[in-house]
């Protein structure tokens, strides 16, 4: 398996993982482990950042085209609604 391979299985991983942290989140009464499913889910938001830009410099991951203004507007005016 080579290294691109690699890094977007990783990437793909720990964008399932936050939106099972973010899951568990806000369905938790306790809030220590409130706290710590937190903690959990900032640290691997950090690392997925950082894994990344490292992707992103290499070549592996090459994001969407930037909305443009107007598309930006129609958005924010169609959730306003």
């Amino acid at each position: 398996m080579d290294e691109k391979i690699m890094v977007n299985d990783i990437l793909a991983g720990v964008k399932s993982d936050l939106t099972a942290y973010q899951t568990a989140i806000s369905e938790c009464e306790n809030i220590g482990l409130r706290q710590t499913l937190q903690q959990i889910r900032n640290n691997d938001e950090s690392f997925q950042y950082e894994l990344f830009k490292i992707a992103q410099a290499k070549g592996y991951y090459i994001p969407a085209q930037k909305a443009t203004v107007t598309e930006i507007g129609t958005v924010k005016t169609e959730l306003q609604q």
